[in-house]
């Protein structure tokens, strides 16, 4: 896989920040500097091309303005929570947009219901030798969707977004990257879906 993935943990909320690498070009790419800023400074060495914010709350971005102060990376985010994010968003992602780094593409999916305008991101090998790699923030973990607060029309906008934008279209060997916590796959988490509608989170 052309794709290399560094997953800490930063911050007291436990959030996952994912440093993206080309293999083939040394490209680097952030998904959520959202706390620690010395130590992902760290793991990106001497390059850092572009941060995602995946969505607008707070633990997803401690980091931002330090890192791309450090770095001069260019910043994405989703058009409807950019407001919501205190450092100049470059470029406004709407869904199914394309970011590019080095030899990489990932897809923005976006999701509503958590906030206005979460992305996640989806890494296809062009191999196809490989699991698609999806990175949900905070829409899809395991065990459920993200929190909606007691919402009950941004719980079913977040699930029907997941479940069509996500499920229906993807292989259940696709690996899910949450903004907290493991790591987990489609194929697991697919016979839970009525069970979550069913709940109500």
């Amino acid at each position: 896989m052309n794709l290399a993935i560094t997953k800490t943990s930063v911050g007291p909320m436990d959030n996952n920040a994912y440093l993206l690498e080309c293999r083939s070009t040394g490209a680097r790419l952030l998904i959520d500097a959202a706390n620690d800023a010395p130590v992902l400074l760290a793991q990106c060495s001497d390059r850092l091309d572009a941060v995602v914010t995946t969505h607008r709350h707070g633990d997803h971005w401690q980091a931002l303005q330090e890192i791309v102060t450090a770095t001069g990376a260019r910043t994405y985010a989703g058009r409807l929570d950019a407001d919501g994010i205190p450092v100049s968003t470059d470029v406004l992602v709407d869904d199914g947009d394309t970011i590019q780094f080095g030899q990489i593409s990932l897809e923005a999916i976006h999701l509503v219901g958590h906030t206005p305008g979460s992305i996640a991101l989806l890494y296809r090998d062009p191999s196809v030798r490989h699991a698609p790699q999806l990175f949900t923030g905070d829409c899809l973990f395991p065990g459920g969707v993200g929190n909606t607060w007691g919402d009950g029309a941004a719980f079913e906008s977040l699930l029907d977004g997941v479940i069509a934008k996500v499920f229906d279209r993807l292989p259940d060997e696709t690996v899910v990257y949450p903004g907290h916590g493991k790591d987990t796959t489609l194929g697991a988490e697919r016979p839970s879906l009525q069970e979550w509608r069913a709940r109500g989170w």
